[in-house]
């Protein structure tokens, strides 16, 4: 089946066609709820991706219809400003996943992915584990211990990529260069300050699991360097 996104409004925001473009996914964008028929393509949605943040009167009455239909339209992915995350507690059935904008676009990929997965539709989400950590490589979350940690995007990229490699020690240079992929305008003083805000994140219980080596940098856990 070919996977065709709905998206709203119409015109389309641009970060997300931007994405669903890259990774080859077809999508037709609509502003009104009486638009769906006429958009639908002959094998149906294959989702739905509804951003919120300037009409969201219209998306919910959007996403109520794809909802209501005999076989309701999912997964719905919605787009929501951090002021609107009370909102989404009122409507928490019209939706299957949540994103807070602005959002990063390997973020939008991994959800989507997650998503169709979730659905029957992809691969399994692949995992990266230490111990109590968990991080799923596809939707971007982090739990420890069985609690979710709240991290920015690029705390998870530095906690993902720290757990890939357990024991091993990274100076400041080479996580910038591994993590940041170029010559980060912050300068090495970057890690340490989301090393901090790891730690912090991962709790008094948690924080030894990122070890700071003493003239060479850091690493994750235990084993030999």
């Amino acid at each position: 089946m070919t996977e065709s996104f709905l998206v709203f409004p119409d015109p389309a925001p641009p970060d997300i066609v931007r994405q669903l473009d890259f990774d080859g996914y077809q999508w037709r964008a609509v502003s009104s709820v009486e638009q769906l028929v006429e958009a639908e393509p002959e094998e149906g949605w294959t989702g739905a991706i509804v951003d919120i943040t300037d009409n969201s009167e219209k998306a919910w009455a959007l996403c109520r219809e794809l909802r209501r239909r005999d076989v309701p339209v999912e997964p719905l992915l919605i787009l929501a400003s951090g002021s609107q995350l009370d909102e989404l507690a009122e409507f928490d059935e019209l939706f299957d996943e949540f994103m807070v904008t602005p959002f990063h676009s390997k973020e939008l990929e991994a959800r989507v992915r997650h998503l169709l997965w979730k659905a029957g539709r992809g691969a399994r989400p692949e995992l990266v584990t230490y111990g109590d950590l968990v991080l799923n490589l596809e939707t971007y979350q982090a739990v420890l211990d069985g609690r979710p940690l709240d991290l920015t995007y690029m705390e998870y990229e530095l906690l993902r990529f720290l757990a890939a490699h357990p024991g091993k020690v990274f100076s400041r240079e080479a996580l910038l260069s591994q993590v940041w992929g170029y010559e980060y305008y912050g300068g090495a003083r970057t890690v340490d300050v989301h090393v901090r805000r790891l730690r912090s994140k991962l709790g008094e219980e948690h924080a030894s699991l990122i070890q700071t080596v003493r003239s060479v940098g850091y690493k994750l856990g235990q084993g030999r360097w």
